[in-house]
């Protein structure tokens, strides 16, 4: 299965009917635990000595791991984690990597939440952030890195500027220090771009959005490539004795690293967080993701061609003061470099007038609903600075244009005729 293409993997990767009934649709396990056998089978199941054997779903479900398996081969990873949320992945793969201590370097130009977690929220566990506001200066990013550097995040496609992330220079980088890149890759997906391919360590998504397509459930995932050496000594938690993977009858002493190599992150994310802090994904919402994604590359090659022409639209419109959608941008040597098939399905805008005029906007459109989300099969629209993102003070929003004049859409499935058709009278409504 492995040398399927993308749109093989994305239907049938890791399930096989043959060992459950023969069911064309993978079950949906909505199970709290798992009968185990005998106490022979039980001591295997728990050591691990069994794969596809399950005991409770906090540790794993096989529903959910159909979904991660799928994932995992359709980024060409080692392995994949899936969590409650997307917040729950970024938060997972940056304790993991930092945990005890230590800095990152990331944006500052990325969605509200996680700016927030990394201003506010991790500082108080000592884990540290050194901010750039510029993604892709290179020079500041090596000057920041010190001894103490456990890792470089940053978004692939920045949340709502679109502002492109230069991979596969980063993830240089980050290897020349001996650090991890790790990217939240959330507005492409993986049908649009494939951050291991371009280096990148460590992938984290809010699957809520375009995997899942639907706006129907929430959940996240950690993506792990299985290429980064973690046993430098700069990340002692997964070379550190771990009394959960030894066996103290017998005297044997692993870590996470001697047990696991290469996928010594990802497990120790199953093993130490999910396990010990929760934020699991249910089998239902595992399942209702695996519908969305069966249908991904269709949905995102419209969506893709609606939301150009969209951004084309508002460029020409006389009441748009600029429109913030990178696949327009002609001399960008990233997007055809990184997106051949197309940046996604979000793009942003700033309206002239004031705030006044975005609430006439936002109160006049009939097919965009005023939701804070994307990725949706319904088309969205959003006022950032007062929803997604009013965690950040606007100091730092002044360093991205984001200003309260700014729109930021999230294009669906609906006729672009239609769409478009909408957005023109609510545009001329708001400037009556």
């Amino acid at each position: 299965m492995t040398q399927d293409k993308f749109d093989t993997l994305r239907i049938h990767a890791g399930y096989k009917p043959e060992e459950n009934q023969f069911a064309s649709s993978v079950p949906i396990y909505q199970t709290a635990a798992f009968g185990l056998s005998n106490t022979e089978v039980a001591n295997q199941i728990v050591a691990g000595q069994q794969p596809g054997r399950f005991d409770y779903s906090r540790d794993g479900n096989p529903t959910v791991h159909v979904y991660e398996q799928r994932i995992a081969a359709l980024e060409g990873g080692i392995d994949a984690v899936a969590v409650g949320s997307g917040m729950s992945a970024i938060s997972f793969a940056i304790f993991n990597v930092a945990e005890g201590g230590g800095r990152i370097i990331a944006p500052t130009n990325i969605y509200g939440s996680t700016l927030d977690e990394f201003r506010n929220f991790f500082p108080k566990y000592g884990i540290n952030f050194d901010f750039v506001d510029e993604v892709n200066d290179f020079d500041r990013i090596k000057s920041l890195i010190q001894d103490d550097t456990k890792a470089i995040y940053v978004e692939s496609v920045a949340n709502p500027s679109t502002e492109i992330a230069d991979i596969e220079t980063l993830a240089t980088i980050a290897h020349e220090a001996g650090i991890p890149l790790i990217v939240d890759n959330t507005f492409p997906t993986p049908y649009l771009l494939r951050p291991f391919e371009y280096g990148a360590d460590i992938v984290v998504y809010s699957s809520t959005k375009g995997i899942n397509g639907h706006g129907n459930t929430l959940s996240g995932l950690v993506v792990d490539h299985g290429q980064f050496d973690w046993s430098s000594g700069k990340f002692p938690q997964f070379t550190e004795e771990e009394f959960n993977l030894g066996d103290e009858e017998q005297g044997i002493h692993e870590s996470f690293y001697s047990k696991f190599g290469a996928a010594a992150f990802i497990k120790r994310i199953r093993m130490k967080y999910v396990r010990l802090l929760g934020s699991v994904l249910g089998p239902i919402d595992a399942y209702f993701v695996m519908l969305g994604l069966e249908t991904i590359s269709e949905r995102l090659t419209k969506q893709v061609a609606s939301t150009t022409a969209i951004a084309k639209f508002l460029a020409a419109n006389e009441h748009v003061e600029r429109v913030y959608y990178s696949g327009i941008e002609a001399d960008n040597p990233l997007v055809p470099k990184y997106f051949p098939k197309g940046v996604g399905s979000v793009l942003s805008f700033e309206l002239k007038g004031d705030e006044k005029n975005i609430a006439k906007l936002i109160g006049n459109v009939k097919i965009f609903s005023y939701i804070p989300n994307i990725g949706d099969a319904k088309s969205l629209i959003v006022n950032p600075t007062r929803t997604t993102h009013r965690e950040i003070p606007a100091e730092i929003r002044q360093k991205h244009a984001m200003n309260n004049q700014i729109i930021r859409l999230s294009i669906g499935l609906e006729d672009i005729d239609d769409l478009i058709g909408d957005l023109d009278q609510a545009l001329a409504k708001a400037f009556e």
